[in-house]
């Protein structure tokens, strides 16, 4: 038995209620909210822990640790810290819509403007930083803040060291469009006018936070994506731990697409085709439902054979918002869940 084989058994030992053959799933209290673990990272996560806080009390939000730009990038290179930021938007789309939630929404979404150092720090990274030189342990931190926004869920990086994302990118230099080049930095990658063609994390095999792992292997359900596709949404699966955990949990899991590609890293990309690019990440990775929403597919019998690889159903929704932006609706994206947690579901319904 390997190494990280042998710690994920002990993190099966640990996670409360679940046996060999699903017992404690199975036994929750009928009419109880769902488990559900989100992964991912920017934007496109906390869209989607916007619409799961409407539908579950029990959420887990499982973040990258990779970027290296903006506040973050400052900070994790002045002081060596996990980049705080996806972790602190996060925790803002887990603010309740009450007075107190909103309010601490945005402060810690705040960013100062001024002429010195502080210029573009957000409120939120600082506190979180504070936090963790305090106590020493972000987890501990993050479940501090957590508590003091009143977030409706739990925060967690997915690894207890800062990484870097590395990209294989063919024409990321206009004049060499043929040439493939090793593209480094969250950033950089993000906006790249090339074709990226695979990721990987520096340093390689990093640890995954332990809590995390025993969230998804306790989970009812697992999320991953929307987000950044190669900056955001893969990262996860380049964690090894985290990966074992997501293939060998007994939780559902669903893949919530992009309303668009991106500019820049998947610029021209086709629904099915982020399928593809995730299947070469990791092949060994089932899912049970693909969500997109249903104005964006184009072509949805070659969406359908791409799920099919994962062994998944496609659902159509329209879960964009009605403005025209490539946003997520939080109630239209909340009923799309809800849906198919009741449709898929083993234990349901949950309400």
């Amino acid at each position: 038995m390997s190494g990280r084989t042998l710690r994920l058994s002990r993190l099966r030992r640990l996670t409360p209620g679940r046996g060999e053959d699903g017992a404690g799933r199975a036994g929750r209290r009928r009419g109880a909210a769902p488990k559900v673990v989100a992964l991912g990272g920017g934007q496109g996560l906390s869209a989607s822990l916007a619409a799961l806080r409407r539908i579950t009390g029990d959420l887990t939000a499982v973040v990258t640790v990779a970027d290296d730009g903006g506040s973050s990038g400052r900070l994790r290179e002045e002081l060596g810290v996990l980049p705080p930021g996806d972790l602190r938007k996060a925790l803002a789309a887990l603010c309740g819509d009450d007075d107190w939630g909103q309010t601490w929404a945005r402060v810690i979404q705040h960013r100062f403007q001024s002429e010195g150092d502080l210029h573009g720090h957000a409120v939120g990274n600082l506190l979180i930083v504070a936090l963790w030189e305090q106590l020493g342990d972000p987890v501990q931190a993050l479940d501090l803040v957590g508590r003091l926004l009143g977030a409706q869920g739990r925060v967690l990086p997915m690894s207890a060291v800062p990484l870097e994302l590395q990209a294989l990118v063919r024409g990321h230099d206009p004049d060499r469009p043929e040439d493939v080049d090793t593209v480094r930095g969250q950033a950089t990658v993000a906006l790249t006018p090339g074709e990226v063609l695979s990721v990987q994390v520096v340093p390689a095999a990093p640890p995954a936070v332990p809590e995390a792992v025993a969230a998804v292997l306790d989970a009812d359900w697992v999320v991953l994506g929307p987000g950044s596709w190669f900056s955001s949404v893969i990262p996860h699966l380049l964690v090894p731990e985290l990966l074992d955990a997501l293939i060998e949990t007994k939780a559902r899991r669903v893949l919530s697409l992009n309303l668009a590609p991106q500019p820049g890293e998947t610029e021209g990309f086709s629904p099915q085709r982020h399928l593809e690019v995730l299947a070469r990440h990791a092949p060994k990775l089932a899912l049970d439902v693909v969500l997109a929403d249903e104005a964006a597919v184009p072509d949805r019998e070659s969406l359908a054979d791409a799920a099919k690889r994962f062994g998944a159903a496609v659902e159509l929704a329209p879960v964009a918002r009605q403005d025209g932006s490539p946003k997520h609706d939080p109630e239209l994206l909340a009923a799309a869940y809800d849906r198919i947690f009741r449709m898929h579901g083993r234990i349901g319904p949950w309400r």
